[in-house]
């Protein structure tokens, strides 16, 4: 846990071993100063569920557009850096998805890119919304992450055999997309639809990325961002 002082604290929330499957960790911030604090959040090619207890938050687009947060949303993947604002009283909880877990929840990842969305949009009921009543009756955050983890089970469909193969593969130097491909003795362009469909990125996008983390460049940025309390 991290507090920069006692009107700020976020600290990162480790995720149960049954669940690393679906969730990276989950997130809390809180700003109880009389002062707007703007935070970063830096790409990670992940999907995530925010949910705000307190005054809207509002992140900020390359276009400096705001999007105002009342009390959940989805967003991701994750591709590039982007601001956020936490006016006085705000507090969110957010669960990082992992891997191919929004399609697991919703259906086909690829349609959430690059457009916040309702959670209850894609289910078609207002399961999100009781969720969020339920947890803003709890007053602590670890109860609170273990209320949305039982929420979660009922929701998630058994992992397709393609994606757990792309997930699960290591060999950095081996094209994956050849190698399953082959393996399966499927094409190499049904696999690439695979991999966008349930990831919501090609696997040329997560190489770049992966390749940018790697560089020097990439780690004084995250650096510098969490020495100044930005994520």
């Amino acid at each position: 846990m991290t507090a920069h002082n006692q009107e700020h604290n976020d600290f990162r929330i480790a995720v149960p071993t049954d669940y690393e499957a679906v969730f990276s960790h989950f997130y809390f911030v809180g700003n109880k100063s009389g002062e707007t604090i703007t935070k970063t959040l830096l790409p990670s090619y992940q999907t995530i569920f925010i949910f705000n207890f307190g005054a809207k938050a509002f992140p900020h687009s390359k276009q400096n557009t705001q999007i105002a947060i009342s009390k959940c949303l989805v967003l991701g993947p994750i591709k590039q850096a982007f601001d956020y604002s936490l006016p006085a009283n705000a507090e969110i909880l957010v669960a990082n998805l992992k891997d191919d877990a929004f399609y697991r929840f919703f259906g086909n990842a690829s349609i959430a890119e690059h457009v916040p969305v309702n959670p209850d949009e894609r289910v078609h009921e207002n399961c999100f919304t009781v969720l969020w009543g339920e947890l803003n009756q709890i007053p602590g955050i670890n109860d609170r992450v273990s209320h949305i983890l039982k929420f979660c089970e009922p929701y998630l469909r058994h992992r397709n055999a393609i994606a757990e193969q792309l997930t699960n593969f290591k060999e950095q130097t081996v094209n994956s997309i050849k190698s399953i491909a082959s393996e399966n003795n499927q094409t190499e362009r049904n696999i690439q639809l695979n991999h966008k469909k349930h990831f919501g990125y090609s696997a040329k996008e997560l190489n770049r990325y992966q390749r940018f983390k790697r560089h020097k460049t990439y780690t004084k940025y995250c650096s510098t961002c969490c020495k100044n309390g930005l994520v």
